[in-house]
C-alpha cells in the first residue's frame, strides 16, 4: 500500500540513519534558521498548530526528519506518502479517510515525500482537499518548488528553507550515532579518529544519510562487532572501502545544475583560471553533459570576451568539435583549455550590450522602414520609386581612398544606415581590452572625421 499510517518504530534490522532519525526538535543537528529557539517552525511544531507547508532542501538535509518529529509530536492523524509509489486513487482514499477523522474532531497531516514527483494532475487532486483544510499538507522536496510545485498549491503553503550540514554538523551526528547503545553503534564501543571523521564528513558533502551509511557500512566490513566486546577501530583505510568512489552531489536539471553553470561563467568573467576550472571540474565528475558545457562556453567567448580577443570564439568553437569528435573523459582537458584561454583573455561585453540594447529598441521603439538608399532595386518599378537611388557602393569609394590602418576601413561613414528615427545613436561602445581598443581608437577617428565634415 502506497500511504504508511501512524508513527511506526525503528527496527534494528533498519538502517543506521533509520534508527539515528531524530524523533525531537532537541536532536535535530542543524536548520537552526527554521527551527532555532523563537523561530516560526519551532514554534508551530511546539505548539501543535501545524499548517500546509513545502520543505525543501538537498538530500540528508532532515526534510523527512522534520516530518518525523511532527509526527511524534502532534495529536492529529498523520499519514505518509511517498509520491513516486502513489497515485490519484490513493490520494482520494486518504482524503475520504480524513474527512471522517475530520469529523470526529481530529486533523490529517498529510506528509508527501519527494512531491516534486507528483505530476498535475496528482497535485491538483490534493489542492481542493487542502483548500478546505480537510488534510493539512507537508511536502518534501529537493527540487526548487517554484517549478515543481504549481501555484496554486504553493501559495496555500509556507516554504521552508533547509540548508546543507556543515562538517561539523555532520561530526556531529556522527558521533551521536557511535555513542548511541539503544539506536546507534554504542554498544558495539566503536572507535574513530577525528581525521576519520572529516574524512567521512567531506565525502557527505552535507548529507547526513550518506555519512551514516558510510560509518555503518565500514562496521559492518570491520567483521560482526560483538556487543561489549573488544572496542572496534575504524581506520581511513575501512572508510575509503566503504566509499567505493565518491558520488558527487548534483541534479542535471535542478538547482546545482544551474547553480554550477552560473558559478564557472562568473570566475571565467572575473578572469580566475583556478575558480573555472575548479567548477568546470566539478560539473564533470558529476556527470554533466560536455557538450553542454561546451555550448556555455562558446555563448561566454561571446558575451564576455567577444571582440577584446576574436581568437577566443574560434578556440572554444573549435573546442566543441573536439569535444564531439574525442569525447568524456579525454573531452575534459580539451574543455579545461578552452576555459583557462576565456579567463585568462581581455573581457569586453560590447558586443553583448549593443545587441540587447538594439532587441530593446526594436521590441520597444518605432521600428521605421528601411532607408529608400539602401533598399534592394529588383525591378523598374522599384527603382522609379526611388529603392537603392543614392546609394553609395562602398568599393568603388575605398579603393580611392586613404588607407591609415590596413586592419580597418577608412574613417568615416559613407552614407546613414541606421533609420530615420535613430540617426546618431551609438550603440556598440568598445571597450578599451584587448584587439577591441584599437576598434575604439578606429571609432573615435571616424567620428571626429564625419564632425570635421
Amino acid at each position: 500500500m502506497a500511504a504508511l499510517e501512524g508513527v511506526a518504530a525503528t527496527a534494528p534490522g533498519e538502517p543506521l540513519a533509520a534508527r539515528m532519525r531524530p524523533q525531537t526538535l532537541d536532536e535535530v543537528v542543524g536548520q537552526e534558521h527554521i527551527v532555532g529557539p523563537g523561530k516560526l517552525l519551532r514554534r508551530i511544531i511546539e505548539s501543535d498548530k501545524v499548517s500546509s507547508m513545502i520543505l525543501w532542501g538537498p538530500p540528508g538535509s532532515g526534510k523527512t526528519t522534520l516530518a518525523e518529529v511532527i509526527a511524534h509530536q502532534t495529536h492529529a492523524h498523520f499519514v505518509r506518502l511517498n509520491a513516486v509509489s502513489a497515485g490519484v486513487a490513493d490520494l482520494r482514499k486518504i482524503a475520504e479517510e480524513a474527512k471522517k477523522q475530520r469529523f470526529m474532531g481530529q486533523r490529517t497531516i498529510l506528509f508527501v515525500d519527494e512531491i516534486h514527483r507528483f505530476n498535475k494532475s496528482q497535485q491538483d487532486a490534493i489542492l481542493p482537499h487542502v483548500e478546505r483544510g480537510v488534510v493539512t499538507l507537508i511536502g518534501a522536496t529537493t527540487e526548487n518548488p517554484s517549478f515543481e510545485v504549481n501555484s496554486a498549491l504553493l501559495s496555500r503553503s509556507r516554504v521552508f528553507v533547509l540548508r546543507a550540514l556543515d562538517e561539523t554538523q555532520i561530526i556531529a551526528i556522527l558521533r551521536r550515532a557511535l555513542a548511541d547503545p539503544e539506536r546507534g553503534l554504542g554498544r558495539w564501543h566503536v572507535t574513530v579518529a577525528e581525521a576519520v571523521l572529516q574524512q567521512v564528513a567531506i565525502f557527505a558533502s552535507g548529507d547526513a544519510r550518506t555519512a551514516l551509511n558510510v560509518l555503518e557500512l565500514a562496521v559492518v566490513g570491520s567483521g560482526e562487532p560483538v556487543a561489549d566486546g573488544e572496542p572496534v577501530e575504524i581506520t581511513t583505510e575501512m572508510i575509503e572501502d566503504a566509499m567505493q568512489h565518491r558520488a558527487l552531489q548534483y541534479d542535471k536539471g535542478g538547482d546545482q545544475h544551474y547553480d554550477m553553470i552560473s558559478a564557472l561563467h562568473k570566475a571565467v568573467r572575473g578572469s580566475d583560471p583556478d575558480g573555472s576550472l575548479y567548477w568546470l571540474v566539478r560539473m564533470l565528475e558529476a556527470g554533466e553533459d560536455p557538450l553542454y558545457l561546451a555550448r556555455r562556453i562558446i555563448r561566454m567567448a561571446s558575451e564576455d570576451i567577444g571582440l577584446a580577443d576574436p581568437q577566443a570564439l574560434s578556440i572554444c568553437v573549435a573546442a566543441q568539435q573536439g569535444v564531439h569528435f574525442v569525447g568524456m573523459p579525454e573531452a575534459g582537458v580539451i574543455l579545461a583549455e578552452a576555459v583557462v584561454y576565456l579567463a585568462a583573455a581581455p573581457k569586453s561585453n560590447a558586443v553583448y550590450n549593443a545587441y540587447n540594447q538594439i532587441r530593446a529598441e526594436i521590441m520597444n521603439g518605432h521600428n521605421d522602414p528601411v532607408p529608400l538608399w539602401i533598399r534592394n532595386a529588383p525591378t523598374g518599378l522599384m527603382k522609379k520609386l526611388g529603392y537603392g537611388k543614392e546609394y553609395k557602393y562602398a568599393h568603388d569609394y575605398y579603393k580611392d581612398m586613404e588607407i591609415e590602418d590596413p586592419e580597418r576601413p577608412p574613417a568615416g561613414k559613407l552614407q546613414e544606415y541606421l533609420p530615420e528615427s535613430l540617426v546618431g545613436r551609438h550603440f556598440y561602445e568598445p571597450g578599451k581590452q584587448g584587439k577591441e581598443d584599437s576598434i575604439r581608437k578606429w571609432l573615435e577617428k571616424k567620428s571626429q572625421d564625419q564632425t570635421d565634415q
